[in-house]
């Protein structure tokens, strides 16, 4: 089933509305009856979902149908609004400061913090299905809770790796690729002067930008703000990670600088660079175009390098469900949540996504995806490693706007491209920095 930009799920009006949803015993794993709490559909009840697009048709297509299966079970509709990963951010914040718009929403990162006293409280839903599934990976209960209380329900994980041609890394003189930083820049040196560079999004990208770009950060051993949330941005350590990502930025295609998450995918299909950091989408999207499918064997994914942290740090693309407090009808918002990760469901989903999305809670860890293919073994590990973005303090309103701001991002942008100096960057960014950890 194909929904585009705004697509209203229609149910059978006279099946079974207002049941409650509650514990399900699915083909893998039984959970009992009873762990999980019932909710029952307002009488008339109809939602709406604001989604990201999803990147991986498979996925898309199983969400829609376990939303068609929720329909059909309840009587409530269900209409799901897509927008472009950089404007959900946006819009729902929108939606939650004027009190009006869609029901639910699929954020990013820590952003129900920039809005928490907007959302329904959703702890009884969250703990009954952490209960029941073997309990929430404990960076994606992070993002979804404040203090005991979860203000969101955490849905995924989005598997962040290096994708790489590999006959051009071999072509570069490199039997295997490189574990640590140091051997990796000389790679993408290697790969520039072979007419094969990499290239990384240096512009506001939400995953991808973040993504590298805190790598960049963790890897060198640096952080935003201590464990006491004091903005810790102006030190030796960002100033070699900044020394560092400049070396980098001279190896990549031209233009990084301006890219968001879809300009990599693009450029790499395209043949214009042969290694970035991407989700498992780059694999799929060659895999389904038959012009693509020498570039599709030839692409292999690993995690990215460790640096001189000496340990693998990596923050990696997360969304949660988050329930409006403007809504009309959240016990059947909480009953669709409820009904989407029921295992037969939530497993389907995961499958469907081939190993796009990573599972927020441990028991669906056994889905076969994730051995169905070696290029899913580096995004396997996703939900277990990720640090969160607000390291190494703590989670909430500050994070999220120095998340929303762009503020580590801006920091490289203007230093590798020469807009300011390292220096200057970093002032900038402790500014920006602390009028958030005031």
């Amino acid at each position: 089933m194909t929904i585009d930009r705004r697509t209203l799920l229609q149910g059978t009006a006279g099946l079974v509305a207002g049941a409650a949803l509650g514990g399900f015993a699915g083909s893998r794993g039984a959970f009992a009856q009873g762990t999980m709490p019932t909710f029952t559909p307002e009488k008339g009840a109809s939602l709406r979902l604001l989604r990201w697009v999803p990147f991986v048709g498979g996925e898309e297509a199983a969400w829609n149908a376990n939303t068609k299966a929720f329909t059909e079970a309840t009587g409530v509709p269900v209409q799901i609004d897509q927008e472009s990963w950089e404007d959900v951010r946006p819009k729902a914040a929108v939606a939650a400061n004027v009190g009006s718009g869609p029901d639910m929403v699929m954020s990013w990162f820590d952003d129900p913090f920039q809005y928490p006293d907007k959302l329904v409280d959703v702890t009884d839903l969250a703990n009954g299905l952490g209960e029941a599934n073997g309990g929430w990976y404990d960076g994606l209960r992070g993002y979804a809770t404040q203090g005991d209380k979860f203000i969101a329900v955490p849905l995924c994980a989005i598997g962040n790796a290096v994708c790489y041609r590999d006959s051009h890394v071999k072509a570069a003189g490199f039997s295997e690729f490189p574990q640590e930083t140091d051997g990796f820049l000389e790679l993408c040196k290697a790969m520039k002067d072979k007419g094969t560079p990499a290239g990384f999004p240096h512009g506001k990208a939400v995953g991808d930008g973040n993504n590298y770009a805190h790598w960049l950060l963790w890897s060198h051993g640096g952080m935003t703000v201590d464990e006491n949330g004091k903005p810790a941005i102006d030190s030796p350590e960002t100033r070699a990670a900044i020394d560092y990502a400049k070396k980098l930025y001279a190896t990549f295609i031209p233009g990084t600088e301006s890219w968001l998450d879809i300009n990599n995918n693009r450029a790499f299909l395209a043949g214009q660079i042969s290694l970035t950091a991407n989700g498992v989408s780059l694999y799929y999207a060659a895999k389904k175009d038959p012009a693509m499918a020498e570039i599709a064997e030839d692409i292999r994914t690993t995690n990215l390098p460790v640096g001189p942290v000496g340990k693998s740090v990596e923050l990696h693309q997360t969304s949660t469900l988050n329930i409006f407090k403007h809504t009309k009808y959240p016990e059947a918002a909480k009953a669709y949540i409820a009904f989407m990760f029921q295992p037969e469901k939530f497993n389907a989903w995961l499958e469907g996504a081939s190993a796009y999305c990573c599972q927020p809670l441990k028991a669906f860890a056994d889905n076969p995806v994730w051995t169905s293919n070696p290029i899913h073994e580096p995004y396997s590990r996703a939900s277990a490693s990720l640090r969160p973005n607000g390291w190494a303090g703590p989670l909430g309103p500050a994070s999220a706007g120095v998340m929303a701001d762009y503020v580590l991002v801006d920091m490289f942008a203007e230093a590798v491209t020469g807009q300011r100096s390292a220096d200057e960057a970093i002032k900038n960014a402790h500014r920006r920095i602390a009028r958030y950890y005031r």
